[in-house]
């Protein structure tokens, strides 16, 4: 199966941020994108269903055909993690069961796979994101704030990838507010630590041109 994995060094690093921007740069480059968000907690009730609201991002942004279900199979109202969120719904969601549908119905697509939380948050009942990824064998694309104290969750991550015999493919500094101190420059730095290639997107700025080169060299993998 060709694609990527999407994960983060935590929550709230802008995994969904940087997967949908990818999803529409490889779409606009005539690549047929499959999403897929395979369970997501947080989900909004609205007409009787609950809507996944990064799943929904995910499939606008690649032109998705499918239906919603296929992107998100295992949808949860509470803002929790995935497995708690199940198991107050009284059900148990097994990683076979997230690697199935991330699978399901790929054809020759570009699977694009974002996890919930961090490469190590707990995901299903009996695994974390961490599984989900060795499950599918795609190259990992790693997100982090690009703040201060980022290259050691950086690091600590990178570690476990490779831990699992998965491929760090790149690691994207998501700059989500503006920096305190002008000299930080954490792609320098890590550098020094990490062959992947490391891309940065700057605090309120266009990054149109980051995410195309981004996307031009995940289609070499």
């Amino acid at each position: 199966m060709r694609g990527i994995f999407v994960t983060g060094t935590d929550t709230d690093v802008g995994k969904t941020y940087v997967a949908t921007l990818l999803a529409a740069q490889l779409t606009t480059s005539g690549i047929k994108i499959i999403p897929r968000k395979p369970i997501e907690s947080g989900c909004s009730p609205q007409h009787g269903e609950l809507i996944p609201s990064d799943a929904s991002a995910l499939k606008t942004a690649a032109n998705y055909q499918g239906d919603l279900s296929e992107v998100c199979s295992y949808r949860f109202e509470p803002a929790l993690s995935p497995v708690r969120a199940a198991r107050m719904a009284q059900q148990k969601i097994t990683i076979e069961q997230l690697s199935h549908v991330c699978k399901h119905n790929t054809g020759d697509g570009f699977v694009l796979v974002e996890g919930a939380g961090g490469f190590y948050s707990p995901l299903a009942e009996d695994g974390l994101n961490a599984d989900l990824a060795a499950a599918l064998q795609l190259p990992v694309l790693l997100v982090a704030h690009d703040r201060l104290g980022c290259i050691n969750q950086i690091l600590l991550t990178a570690e476990a990838i490779a831990h699992r015999g998965l491929r760090l493919a790149a690691i994207v500094l998501n700059a989500k507010d503006q920096k305190n101190n002008s000299a930080m420059d954490n792609a320098e730095d890590l550098r020094e630590h990490i062959d992947a290639p490391i891309y940065t997107f700057a605090y309120a700025q266009n990054n149109d041109d980051v995410i195309e080169g981004l996307g031009k060299y995940l289609q070499t993998l």
